[in-house]
């Protein structure tokens, strides 16, 4: 990234002091960082905070004599090969959107001739509010790029969407964007996720479910949307924060997440990681069930619906490549052949769940199984895994016909 530069725009609001790290992370990777700070940004940062991470001037005024003198706010927009918003406050956003230019900031992102990429932060109503929602969308038609935001408590004492990415997200996004379009080979395409365990309910305090965390199906969807895919991820109850710029639908028992599948299609990619119940029970009961002297409640079950064999069958709808996850205890490559066969799928991702710290932990196993042969990957972080996997998935789709 040696010679790449990025014109920061820090807005005004708490989350401004998240810019001081980005700053030092680019500067970090060889990216020349040049900083315009905001009248409101200014009372929560330092010109000469940022300017000494930046190592270079900060800008500020519209109507400096200095630096208008030579066209400053047309000069800045057009000298970066990227301009960032971080934090892209819901006046910031609105002023974007309506192209108007009342201050340095604005009038940069009016003028600029290069990709803009925010980072949104604000109070959760404020992003929630429709007037942000229209600009939001307006400025993504116009090709504006987005990250974030995050979900979670913020400053005002509120929960909820609006608080800022972390700056290592932020910083990853950067340098997608100043990649180009081969760091986002699965623009425009598809992709179908599932995660989690089902839960299979019994009565309505009991069910039956399984150790899945769902980590390792988040982590894939988050790899598909970076890069650049449309994620629609299905997941059964975890405990687990949505994956930026990926679409969740919480489900919980397998004929649920079936019927979220099928609303979703069409699909170009469906990645089938969740730990389903293969049975439930015929007739949930409807209070708590008591324990009795006679010994247990006879229950009886039936058979759930097979997700990853119904969306493997052809169809006009059927995705152009089927993955589905085996968990395995033992004879893990001969069990995960049969599997690729008898489901009708294209790959098969193969573990053995009873290696310490795969279900449930940070790390995996993977053997990926096609019709012809069989890779063996070394173990790795769950996350590591999801990147590859989303590579390959990557290059198979850009191999074909869109």
């Amino acid at each position: 990234m040696t010679g790449k530069r990025v014109l920061l725009i820090v807005g005004g609001g708490i989350a401004a002091y998240k810019a001081l790290e980005l700053t030092r992370l680019l500067r970090k990777a060889g990216v020349a960082v040049r900083p315009i700070l905001t009248k409101a940004g200014a009372e929560f940062v330092t010109a000469l905070s940022l300017s000494a991470l930046a190592e270079d001037k900060v800008y500020g005024e519209l109507f400096s004599l200095t630096d208008e003198a030579e066209m400053g706010h047309i000069e800045l927009s057009r000298s970066a090969d990227l301009v960032v918003v971080a934090p892209a406050t819901a006046d910031l956003i609105a002023k974007a959107a309506h192209g108007l230019a009342g201050d340095l900031a604005s009038t940069t992102l009016l003028a600029t001739d290069k990709p803009v990429l925010m980072a949104p932060a604000m109070n959760v109503r404020m992003w929630l509010h429709p007037a942000t929602r229209r600009n939001i969308e307006t400025l993504k038609t116009d090709g504006v790029l987005f990250v974030g935001p995050d979900e979670g408590a913020m400053a005002c004492g509120e929960f909820g969407p609006g608080r800022l990415v972390e700056p290592p997200v932020i910083f990853e996004a950067i340098m997608d964007a100043l990649r180009g379009p081969a760091a986002r080979p699965l623009a425009g395409r598809h992709a179908l996720v599932t995660a989690g365990p089902t839960f299979e309910p019994i009565d309505p305090v009991r069910g039956i479910t399984n150790r899945s965390s769902g980590r390792q199906g988040y982590a894939i969807a988050g790899a598909l949307a970076r890069l650049g895919a449309r994620v629609t991820l299905v997941s059964g109850p975890v405990a687990l924060p949505t994956p930026l710029g990926v679409d969740r639908i919480d489900v919980e028992t397998a004929r649920e997440m079936l019927a979220a599948c099928q609303a979703a299609l069409p699909a170009d990619v469906g990645v089938f990681v969740a730990a389903v119940a293969d049975w439930r029970i015929d007739e949930v009961f409807g209070a708590k069930l008591k324990k009795e002297k006679g010994g247990p409640p006879a229950l009886t079950f039936v058979e759930n619906p097979d997700i990853l064999a119904a969306l493997a069958a052809s169809g006009p709808q059927r995705p152009k490549l089927v993955i589905g996850f085996a968990a395995e205890t033992n004879d893990v490559e001969a069990h995960a052949r049969a599997k690729l066969a008898r489901k009708g799928c294209d790959w098969i991702i193969a573990n053995d769940v009873t290696e310490p710290g795969v279900m449930g932990g940070d790390e995996n196993a993977v053997l990926l199984i096609s019709r012809d042969k069989t890779e063996r990957w070394t173990r790795a972080a769950k996350d590591s895994v999801a990147r590859d996997l989303a590579q390959r998935i990557a290059q198979d789709l850009t191999a074909s016909p869109s």
